[in-house]
Formats: C-alpha cells, structure tokens, sequence
C-alpha cells in the first residue's frame, strides 16, 4: 500500500514539473478536487481497507488531470501583432491596438496583458475575451508615457485556460514595437495661439521697451492699448474701420546655441519632474520663439562627453531636429567636462551667438568651472548663464524666517525681548537647516554678482518658472540689440 502512494505521488509530480517547464500550472478548480483525496487518505489510518478507493479516485484524478492537460498544447498557435504609432506626446494617451489571432481548432478563454515597461501606464492594463475556433479579435487601449525616451516592447503575455478548468498556461509571444516618446509640445500651441491675439502675458511674458527702433516693416496688426500712437496705419484704419498700427521687424539670422548640461547638475527634481527635463523644455520654448522670429537655433547636451550637437540653422525643420536630438536626454551621475564642450562650440560656433548655458551651481567646483569658461567667450560671443534654483534652499529659510515674524509680532503685545525670545522657541535642528540654508545662498549670491560682473547675462529662476523667464530674458537681449 505504501508503495502505490509512492508512485501515485511521484506521478503527480512529474506531471506539475512537465506542466510548469512548459509555462502550465494546476488551476483553482484540481487545487480543490485534490483536497478530496487528501481527505480521504487520513482516514486510512483510522480505516485501512479504505486504500483501494483513495488509490482509485487518485488514478481517476491523475486521468482526468492529464486529459484536460493535453489540449493545451495546441495553445502555441496563438499569434499577437500590435500596431501603434512611433512618435507619441510625454503624459498624453497614445493609441494601441492588438490583434490576437487564433489558428488551432479549440475555442479559447484568454486574459492578455500587453508587455508593457516602466513608465508606460497602460489604460485598461488586461483584457479578458473568447476567441473562437481560426478567428481573431481587436483589442485597443491607450499608453500614457510618464517619461520621454525610446521604448522597446517586445512581448505580450497570455493566460489560457484548459477545456474543463482544471490548467492554466502562460505565454510570452514575441511582439516587438518601438516608440518614441517626445516632450509635451502643448506649449507651443498656447504661445501659437496666444501670439495670434496679443496675450501672450498670460503665459508669464512681457512686453519689452525697444531700445531704438528697428524700421524695417514687418505687418500690420489691431492696435493694443500699450502701442505707440505714431505707429497708426491711417490709411489702413480708414479702410477698416478699425484703428490699425505696424509692426516693424527686429534683427533677424541671429544665433542662438543651447549648452544643456546632463550631467550630476541636473539629476535634481522638482515636483516629479527632473531638472533636465525642465531645462529641456524651456529650451524647446525659447527654440520656438527664435525660429518663429527668423533667428537661428543650435543645440548641444554634454555631460563627461559631447552626446549630441546641432549646429544653428534656421527654418521650419530645425524644430524636428531639436526635438529628436533631446527626446532621448537624461540626467548622469558624472562630472560634466565643461572643457571639452567649450572647446567643441568653439570650434563649430565661429560666429557670434547667444550661448545658453543650462545648468545648477551646488559647489566651488563646478561654479569656477562655470565662470572660467563663460567669461573667456565674453566679446566674440553673448554668454548667458541660466541656473536653477532648489526649492528647499528657499523652503527652509522662509519657514524659519516667518516662524520668527510671527513669534514677533505676539510678542509685541506684551513687553519682554521679542527676537530672543522667539529664536530661543524655535527647535534647534530648525535653525541649523535654515542657517546653512542662508549660508549657501549667499554664497550663491556671489557666484552670480561675479558672473554678472565679467559681462555674462543671467537667468536664475525656479524650475517650473524657468520657460517665461528664459523668453523674456531672451526678448530683452534682442530689444536691446545686445546679440
């Protein structure tokens, strides 16, 4: 008797090790049937002459079990194909479609879930459908990126379920599919829009006073409130009915070249989003004005080597160039060697540009890099150093900072000696993080007045104001005629 539950055992095993080498594993519905003859086999030691009908229902068992698992092996004959398009927007849904293609002769239940990787949310992220006998079904759903970059998806993965229940198989079909995720370019749109009808200061930019005045005629447009009146097109008016002013035409086939720095800089974040990709898309906003304004945009993105270099071009398709050479950008824990990427534009740059350099100053190091290498372009080019402020820098000096006024301000009610007294409430670790705090931006503060003394233009904006500040620093720099 001890022997027959030897094999009965020893068989049941080989099967489940055959089923799970071949991606087969027992379902809920045999789980339960084998709690039966597990039952029944205690109360072989109470009833011996029981062994014969627990060793038959765990023959019938194994019969059954192997007879439902044998039609799965027709389940290799399912096929995926997924179509999707290659260029998909940062945070928008992307449509995807997969057609599952049945080829065997057997209906079959199907959970499917695409191979999706990190940072592609897929909208529903499984499906569950019959797909009969040499037919095939269309599934679609929507990718969100939550990253720029190029994704590989090479596999989709089936679940399918044996005739009678009692198995599950997997699959892993092979489906291989690209795309490329680009940043959000809704901006551009809302400046687009915003140009059109004058309202361009609720994306955070304004006017700039021209210093002299350029002549060479460009439009004619509806007169604004802040136009000068002498610019009045009368003759257009008259014809219109409708007051009417010119647009006189700046300096056009002026350079700009972006210097983005990918380096330990910018592996920072700020409300999710990292410093670089902030940086990116002020770059490609400010990329957009200039074209727009006949001028020409180059880009270069360094950190311990030069990763990609556009030269400055103009026209409607150095945009597509812009956004293919950063798409696929990201942050590197490494030095970035300033040196060698100054020493790259210089020799592709030969004329003179507005360079925007794109990076942070935490420390000596980097800041001395920073302003060695900027100030030796000043005089043949226009230099412009636009660094990123950390939030909690700021955070942890205001914090304290209004603690203390409002300590202050109660204590006035009373005599006493507020600032004492509201420093000594104040816990210890507190004042510590602020101090250094404070400590650091002022030696940030530094940094810029000597960058601003030897002639470099400045940009020192939070992350997430970074894009208007950069345009309008830029609007100033050609207002003034200073490129």
């Amino acid at each position: 008797m001890i022997y027959v539950f030897w094999i009965l055992g020893l068989l049941l095993l080989v099967l489940i090790g055959l089923a799970r080498w071949g991606g087969t594993y027992p379902h809920r519905p045999l789980v339960m049937l084998l709690l039966v003859p597990s039952f029944l086999s205690i109360w072989i030691v109470f009833l011996p002459n029981m062994w014969p009908l627990v060793v038959l229902i765990d023959t019938l068992l194994a019969v059954v079990a192997l007879i439902d698992l044998l039609p799965l092996t027709q389940a290799k004959q399912l096929t995926v194909e997924r179509h999707l398009g290659l260029i998909a927007s940062l945070g928008q849904p992307h449509k995807v479609s997969l057609t599952v293609v049945n080829r065997s002769s057997r209906q079959w239940p199907v959970w499917i879930r695409d191979g999706v990787v990190e940072h592609l949310e897929a909208e529903p992220s499984e499906f569950n459908v019959v797909l009969p006998a040499e037919r095939r079904a269309t599934l679609e759903y929507h990718l969100r990126p939550r990253r720029r970059g190029a994704f590989e998806l090479t596999h989709t993965y089936l679940r399918v379920r044996s005739p009678w229940g009692f198995w599950s198989r997997y699959l892993q079909v092979p489906c291989h599919s690209r795309m490329n995720v680009y940043p959000d370019m809704k901006q551009l749109g809302e400046y687009a829009l915003l140009a059109r009808t004058n309202r361009l200061s609720l994306m955070g930019l304004r006017r700039t006073r021209r210093v002299g005045q350029d002549n060479e005629f460009e439009r004619l447009r509806d007169y604004t409130i802040d136009d000068n009146y002498r610019h009045i097109e009368w003759r257009s008016t008259a014809r219109r009915n409708k007051l009417t002013v010119k647009d006189f035409q700046a300096n056009q086939s002026q350079r700009v070249m972006f210097m983005v720095d990918c380096g330990r800089m910018m592996t920072g974040t700020c409300e999710g989003v990292s410093l670089l990709d902030h940086a990116l898309n002020a770059m490609l906003m400010l990329s957009y004005v200039a074209l727009a304004r006949k001028d020409q945009v180059g880009l270069m993105c360094f950190s311990n080597e030069i990763h990609t270099f556009v030269p400055p071009k103009g026209g409607s398709g150095q945009m597509n160039h812009l956004l293919h050479a950063a798409y696929d950008r990201f942050p590197q824990m490494v030095e970035s060697r300033y040196d060698d990427a100054f020493l790259h534009l210089a020799a592709h740059v030969r004329k003179r540009t507005l360079v925007v350099l794109i990076t942070n100053v935490i420390d000596d190091v980097n800041a001395h890099q920073i302003e060695k290498h900027l100030t030796a372009f000043t005089g043949r080019h226009l230099p412009m150093a636009v660094l990123l402020r950390d939030h909690s820098l700021y955070n942890a000096v205001d914090a304290v900072d209004h603690e203390l006024q409002q300590m202050e301000q109660d204590e006035n009610e009373t005599p006493g000696m507020p600032n004492i007294r509201a420093f000594a409430d104040v816990p210890d670790d507190r004042l510590y993080q602020a101090a250094g705090a404070a400590d650091i931006l002022t030696w940030r503060r530094h940094v810029l007045a000597d960058l601003e003394m030897k002639g470099v233009l400045l940009v020192d904006a939070f992350p997430e104001q970074l894009t208007g500040n950069l345009v309008n620093r830029y609007l100033e720099v050609k207002a003034r005629h200073l490129l």
